[in-house]
Order: structure tokens, then C-alpha cells, then sequence
């Protein structure tokens, strides 16, 4: 059902404005996209929609964490929040052991050069027998 406007208001209502920042986003305008979900957020601050294609653009780990809370604060059971946070909680979990791996890898080749360098000057500057 169409809402009826004044005449010469060509602002979009909420609904438009809602689906003209999901076309932005499909067609991969994410910074216009953004800026259309936030001013859905200004009209309506417990819009979860919005906030959750939000999350889903979000520039940072960081700020997708922020908007999946957010629509947890707003509504704790929904499913695809807590998996999507629960996927980005694990995902940095394993990116952060990869590194551990890693470090702990490097440190350990890094020992063995050492320990073969020792060994191979203790060796030569030993007197022979």
C-alpha cells in the first residue's frame, strides 16, 4: 500500500529509503549504503534490520561486532545475530591461534639455528682428541 504524500514531497519514507539501500548495497555502493541505514537508525533507533545490514557492511571486525550487540541489547534471542557473532568471535579466535602458530613456529626454527650455530663453533673451536 502506498503512502500518500503532500504533493512535491519526493522524500522516500522509511520502506523506500530501506530498499533503496539495499539495492546500494547489492550493486556494491557500501558507503551509500551505510549512509541510508543510518539515517533509517535516525528515524527508528531499534531498527534491526537496518542495524544488521550494518553489521554486514561494516568496514572492521570491530564495528560488525558493535551492531550484531547492538541487536542483541534490543532482541537476545535472534538467531541470526548471535550466529553471525558467534561465527565472528570464532573466526578471530582462529585468527589470532594462527598467529600463535606461527610465532611459536618461528621461535622454534629460530632455537634450532641457534643451537646448531653453538654446536657447530664449540666443534670447530674444540682441540681435536
Amino acid at each position: 500500500m502506498a503512502v500518500k504524500r503532500p504533493s512535491g514531497d519526493n522524500t522516500p519514507n522509511r520502506e523506500e529509503l530501506f530498499s533503496m539501500a539495499v539495492e546500494q548495497a547489492k550493486s556494491g555502493n557500501k558507503k551509500g549504503a551505510r549512509f541510508m541505514f543510518a539515517q533509517i537508525l535516525e528515524q527508528d533507533k531499534r531498527n534491526i534490520r537496518a542495524m544488521m545490514w550494518l553489521a554486514k557492511l561494516a568496514a572492521t571486525p570491530e564495528d560488525r561486532e558493535m551492531w550484531l550487540k547492538r541487536v542483541l541489547e534490543i532482541k537476545p534471542d535472534y538467531a541470526p545475530a548471535k550466529d553471525a557473532l558467534a561465527k565472528l568471535t570464532h573466526s578471530s579466535a582462529a585468527k589470532r591461534n594462527q598467529q600463535l602458530f606461527r610465532l611459536a613456529v618461528g621461535g622454534y626454527v629460530g632455537l634450532v639455528i641457534v643451537v646448531s650455530l653453538v654446536i657447530m663453533v664449540s666443534a670447530a673451536l674444540a682441540p681435536a682428541i
